[in-house]
């Protein structure tokens, strides 16, 4: 594509919704990432918020972030229908609404219970944040300036788990928890003013679709019929589940199990930018060996590495180093199993693949969050749990996997097929 082409193509995409293409990147970029804010900003407050708010058990402050994941998770499959029902913008700013005042709220409440009722009312106006952000793009380009498109709001998104902590750490210093959700809520509020005064509807009246519970219904039918989405989907919420077992117990393990302190926020950034790293790397070497084959290979990784860090920590604590090492690591290769298991869930569904994106998404981040979650429950003071939950995720996704492609791994069972009849055609 020549340069005046691919900028005729910027230009018709992103004036669709009657902004330029730098600012088009960036607002979608800010509203994306604004939902990993709402996580990744809460770790260093955990401690300040159960204390508190009078909460006993440390393990139950988890619930601050793992409610979260539920509200986006569980809400996922609604936004997809009602965003091609009622329009994109109409549905993201009913989200970004929802967001703000349940964040403002949040700050104003001395109850717990209703702090993490709220923060499950602030993952699902995240949810229609995400789903429609993601609509907005898919209407506004396809093919390769798609891609291009998605490459530049995720290096914006892979920023935020880098900073995000040390923000809510210089939040905490200098303030209380109660500022983190009034940061949030002002975040939200100028995206809101942002997107009311700036992006048009990028769904035209015409292309809209009837409200349907049987479309939904459908949509899980197909999903669920086929073999080789069905079981990369397990795989997806047994990956799902360890980010967000990793996630809400990361504070305790670096602040209780290692006496990180205040050094928490850089510790979780080295974690964060080998994500960030791992996915650029992908992107490099996927059109060499492909999806299956670097996937396939990270998931056997995982596998050992987590049981290898299992049996080191039942000899006792793991030198730090050590720990530090395995989790990087085992997160670089989660980043790599989540991205390329994605896109391989949906290939098969070809003009589906909206429904379908939105019925993974839905199964994978629920049962993520609520198995995750129990992973978390289970912190005793020591990284034995987590590194346990991390080596029965990896096992069942190796078996999934199998199921999936009938028992080959490194390639699909169509491959061999395809190369003899691509042979045969030049016979």
């Amino acid at each position: 594509m020549s340069a005046d082409t691919r900028h005729h193509a910027e230009n018709i995409g992103s004036s669709r919704i009657g902004l330029g293409f730098f600012e088009f990147v960036i607002t979608i970029a800010l509203m994306t990432a604004s939902v990993a804010l709402a996580i990744d900003i809460m770790l260093p407050a955990l401690p300040a918020i159960g204390h508190s708010l009078g909460v006993v058990n440390t393990n139950d402050t988890q619930l601050v972030i793992g409610i979260f994941f539920l509200g986006f998770g569980c809400s996922q499959i609604i936004f997809g229908s009602l965003s091609d029902t009622f329009g994109r913008r109409h549905v993201l700013l009913a989200g970004l609404a929802f967001y703000v005042v349940t964040m403002f709220g949040a700050a104003a409440t001395q109850s717990f219970e209703m702090l993490l009722l709220l923060r499950f009312v602030q993952g699902i106006g995240a949810a229609a944040v995400r789903i429609t952000t993601m609509a907005i793009v898919r209407d506004c380009f396809g093919g390769r300036e798609m891609a291009r498109v998605m490459s530049y709001v995720m290096i914006v998104f892979m920023i935020i788990p880098i900073v995000a902590p040390s923000l809510g750490q210089a939040v905490i210093l200098y303030a209380n928890w109660h500022w983190i959700f009034i940061l949030l809520g002002a975040v939200g509020a100028i995206l809101f003013v942002w997107a009311a005064l700036r992006l048009k509807e990028s769904l035209p009246q015409e292309e809209r679709l009837p409200l349907s519970v049987a479309s939904v219904l459908t949509g899980f039918k197909t999903v669920l019929t086929n073999r080789i989405t069905c079981g990369y989907m397990i795989g997806l919420t047994m990956f799902t589940a360890v980010i967000c077992a990793y996630i809400v117990t990361v504070q305790q393990i670096f602040g209780e199990v290692y006496g990180l302190g205040d050094w928490l926020p850089i510790a979780f950034a080295g974690t964060a930018g080998g994500i960030a790293i791992a996915n650029f790397a992908n992107g490099y070497f996927v059109r060499s060996f492909g999806m299956r084959r670097i996937s396939h290979a990270a998931v056997i990784l995982f596998t050992l590495l987590s049981g290898a860090g299992l049996l080191i920590s039942l000899g006792g604590r793991p030198d730090f180093t050590v720990a530090y090492l395995l989790f990087s690591v085992l997160l670089m290769l989660f980043a790599v199993i989540a991205t390329n298991f994605t896109a391989i869930s949906l290939e098969p569904m070809g003009h589906l693949a909206g429904t379908a994106t939105a019925v993974t998404g839905f199964v994978s981040t629920t049962g993520g969050a609520l198995i995750g979650g129990a992973v978390g429950q289970m912190f005793n003071g020591t990284v034995q749990p987590l590194f346990a939950g991390f080596a029965v995720f990896g096992a069942v996704t190796i078996a999934a996997v199998l199921w999936a492609e009938k028992g080959k791994l490194f390639t699909h069972p169509g491959d061999d097929e395809a190369l003899l009849e691509g042979a045969g055609g030049h016979m």
